[in-house]
């Protein structure tokens, strides 16, 4: 008995599996919706329309520490603010090109060909439209139409055997019983804008039975090159800048020791001292502004003269050694063109920083927190150099880039990470380790020098000020330092 019992058991597991199978079967094929209700969107829900907007981000979170600037803000004057901080935040946001932001999809097994990626135009200039194309089955008749908001569409009107609607305007249909006449005028259609702007966007919704498609048009007015003529040596390619304020002994060691390695390089002062001394040399611009405008004041002055691709800035307490070696950041500089900014040591220290930062909601602001001593990933060639957010006082910098960001002038006594949180997204950045400067040593203070120390050090109005700036400016909930 035992011999014959193991094979029906086997055979009950078998006929039970088929049942389950066939039951599985039977209801699939009667209600599969219900089956896949969960799992598949209908046509409807699959319709790019309600796809083509990302929702907008939530609150960020603050970093442990951070600062909270609702709280920096004078309550009497909280309110008012805030209406003039959203207004601004929304003619902001009306510069940039919205159209092309939106969250756009790709349905599976499109029989429509279309540009995904890189169609560009010139404002109010007819460009044919690339990659336009049907693949369909055979059929009696094919209908496909095009749809666009912020300009017209035109195609080649044939004699017969095509019927063509809305040449000329926002929508263009076209119908042909031919499949091959079809494509042959879709190669032809041309987009053209009506509006004059110099960088914006349109959609185009393409279209045939139930399948719809959206790609973007970029409209771009072409810029004209800007270019640097490098030269044939440093000093045709980079521009010392520093800003001096009641430090004239430090000013004379740092010039000195350029000169001792650069005789001919160009250097440009901004001076903002209270009694401005003449400082003169070969190849010295000296340019005396109002007592105390401030640091970032003097660095706007001082770059807005330079005339060569790049410029090295330098704080008038450094002093150069055999290691400031100006070429080196240049030869990374033009290898990696993408770059912007390029810090190095200061006595020893590679100071660099990392800004995280977060978009946050609406009307609450965004939040953002600097990491000191971190960075992203060494930079491709260059072992000895990382790609990071901000970098220390010793930099080389494309100058039309730093030209574009500019240092705020409403920040005059302590101000560094701020430059590099107003360029964050506008710069790429890095720091290398194998070219540094030296710093000068503290020495007994001169009347100016001391009179210099009580205006370098903020006071708790400096700080509150500062805050107010990023509430307000940076559209920014919290900030930490880090």
């Amino acid at each position: 008995m035992a011999v014959f019992q193991k094979p029906s058991l086997q055979l009950a597991a078998v006929v039970c599996v088929i049942l389950v199978l066939t039951c599985y079967f039977i209801i699939f094929y009667n209600c599969p919706g219900e089956l896949l209700k969960e799992e598949v969107p209908s046509t409807q829900e699959l319709r790019l329309g309600p796809l083509t907007t990302p929702p907008s981000p939530g609150p960020c979170t603050c970093a442990p520490g951070s600062v909270l600037l609702k709280d920096c803000v004078p309550k009497d004057q909280y309110e008012e603010l805030v209406k003039r901080r959203a207004k601004e935040f929304q003619q902001q946001k009306a510069r940039s090109p919205s159209e092309l932001s939106k969250l756009l999809f790709a349905l599976p097994n499109s029989p429509l060909q279309y540009p995904t990626q890189g169609f560009t135009v010139r404002p109010l200039t007819p460009t044919l439209i690339p990659g336009l194309a049907l693949h369909a089955g055979h059929r009696s008749s094919y209908k496909v139409s095009l749809h666009v908001s912020k300009g017209i569409l035109t195609t080649e009107i044939p004699s017969e055997g095509v019927k063509i609607q809305g040449h000329g305007e926002t929508k263009l249909i076209i119908e042909s019983s031919s499949l091959v006449i079809l494509n042959n005028l879709l190669a032809k259609v041309s987009y053209t804008s009506t509006v004059y702007h110099i960088h914006t966007g349109d959609l185009a919704s393409f279209q045939f039975d139930k399948h719809e498609a959206v790609f973007p048009i970029t409209i771009k007015q072409p810029q004209v090159p800007v270019l640097y003529d490098m030269g044939t040596d440093i000093s045709s390619q980079v521009t010392i800048t520093t800003k001096t304020f009641l430090r004239y002994r430090q000013l004379k060691v740092l010039l000195n020791s350029i000169r001792s390695f650069y005789s001919n390089i160009e250097v440009i002062i901004a001076d903002d001292s209270f009694e401005p001394e003449h400082i003169t040399g070969e190849h010295i611009q000296q340019y005396i502004m109002p007592p105390a405008q401030g640091w970032f004041a003097g660095r706007n002055l001082a770059i807005s003269q330079v005339t060569t691709k790049y410029f090295l800035w330098v704080d008038d307490d450094f002093v150069f050694t055999q290691d400031t070696k100006i070429e080196k950041l240049v030869e990374v500089m033009e290898s990696v063109p993408e770059l912007d900014v390029l810090g190095g040591k200061v006595d020893g220290n590679q100071f660099y920083f990392y800004l995280h930062y977060e978009e946050g909601e609406e009307m609450e602001g965004g939040c953002l927190d600097r990491k000191s001593k971190q960075k992203f990933h060494p930079l491709p060639g260059y072992p000895q150099c990382s790609l990071a957010s901000g970098v220390v006082n010793f930099f080389l910098a494309r100058t039309d880039a730093v030209q574009r960001v500019r240092f705020d002038p409403k920040l005059k006594r302590v101000a560094h990470s701020e430059f590099f949180m107003d360029g964050l997204g506008s710069l790429l950045v890095a720091s290398c380790g194998h070219v540094s400067i030296g710093h000068q040593p503290h020495s007994a203070q001169n009347k100016d020098e001391a009179r210099y120390v009580s205006f370098r050090h903020p006071q708790k109005s400096d700080e509150d000020f500062k805050h107010q700036l990023h509430f307000f400016k940076n559209h920014l909930k919290c900030v930490r330092y880090g």
